[in-house]
């Protein structure tokens, strides 16, 4: 990036944000709102049909989903998991290689219509893809948020996918964590304000 100042990097981040690209499970291009209303949508759903939601990322983007498995449980009321424990992780890592850590709980806890969320900067992390066939496998909706390539794996694994167009980790993973503040606020707000809005 080199030396810079904050306003020309906030302006970069803003328009990584703005530029967000949506595509659907047949890789149709939607608009931004769209994508974002869609993806609140299937957070409701899940809600209502008493499903949970599991989310899987490494590193700040194992943060990201940290902070909104606590958002969802807390403020928009659906049950959902991370897999960070770290004595189940350490276990997974050391006798089945670190591919497996997402892959095996999802295997044990996923249930048809759950909903996946990946967040990955690469978009191409094996446990991250592990972690889409296993809830592939097992019928589970998926949202993923990747960035750096936009030919990474991660793209077409979805019902919905948001791609951040940058090769900076501090860009990919804050436009990761802003899109999902948004998405749980807004669920936050249509559960706040009514009934949840009818299945997909």
């Amino acid at each position: 990036m080199g030396e810079q100042s904050i306003s020309n990097y906030l302006q970069i981040l803003s328009n990584c944000m703005l530029s967000t690209e949506v595509t659907d499970a047949h890789g149709s291009e939607l608009n931004l709102d769209e994508g974002a209303d869609r993806a609140v949508e299937m957070i409701l759903n899940t809600r209502q049909n008493s499903r949970k939601i599991m989310l899987t990322g490494n590193g700040g983007s194992s943060s990201v989903v940290s902070h909104v498995q606590n958002d969802l449980c807390k403020a928009v009321g659906v049950r959902a998991l991370v897999f960070t424990e770290q004595p189940l992780l350490t276990a997974f890592a050391n006798d089945e290689g670190y591919g497996s850590v997402f892959e095996k709980p999802i295997e044990l806890w996923a249930e048809a219509g759950d909903l996946l969320i990946t967040v990955s900067s690469s978009g191409k992390s094996e446990n991250i893809i592990r972690s889409l066939k296993a809830s592939q496998n097992a019928g589970c909706k998926i949202i993923t948020f990747s960035g750096f390539e936009a030919d990474n794996p991660s793209r077409n694994s979805g019902v919905l996918n948001f791609y951040v167009n940058s090769d900076a980790y501090g860009f990919v993973e804050t436009a990761h964590a802003a899109l999902l503040h948004f998405m749980t606020d807004q669920a936050k707000e249509s559960v706040d304000s009514g009934p949840a809005i009818g299945a997909l």
